[in-house]
């Protein structure tokens, strides 16, 4: 008996420093996904806000409180019997060293050099869109 497509819903945090670089992190060898680099955030809880979810999983990832928080875009993407929904944020770094406490490995990277790194396929058009400096609609 088949089973219905699971919807997956997560926060992305797009923490830009003064110099115009993103923060990226890269995920855990072995995991789903693991290697490549991704925007920092994750899964929603259950009644949780948008806002309180990306709170919660920059201090549980990195050890860091965000601040201006500003919704930017949405993405939806299906990877085989899961869609994962992402809901996109502008924030800074209000305290906090980022630290990599659940990826392999962080870097502050420009815009255009994104494309130089394995993002999963979800985030293709949202590095587009930061490389052309728009806003995902």
């Amino acid at each position: 008996m088949g089973r219905g497509i699971r919807t997956i819903q997560a926060a992305i945090g797009l923490i830009e420093r003064g110099d115009g670089r993103y923060l990226i992190c890269q995920r855990r060898a072995g995991g789903f996904l693991g290697g490549f680099w991704e925007f920092p955030g994750g899964k929603r809880e259950p009644g949780e806000s948008w806002q309180v979810c990306l709170r919660r999983e920059l201090r549980e990832e990195l050890g860091v409180s965000v601040r201006a928080l500003k919704p930017c875009g949405a993405m939806r993407y299906r990877y085989g019997a899961r869609t994962v929904v992402f809901k996109v944020f502008r924030c800074v770094i209000a305290r906090g060293r980022p630290q990599p406490k659940d990826a392999q490995r962080l870097r502050w990277v420009r815009a255009d050099q994104l494309r130089r790194y394995r993002f999963p396929p979800a985030n293709r058009r949202l590095i587009a869109a930061l490389d052309r400096r728009h806003v995902l609609q």
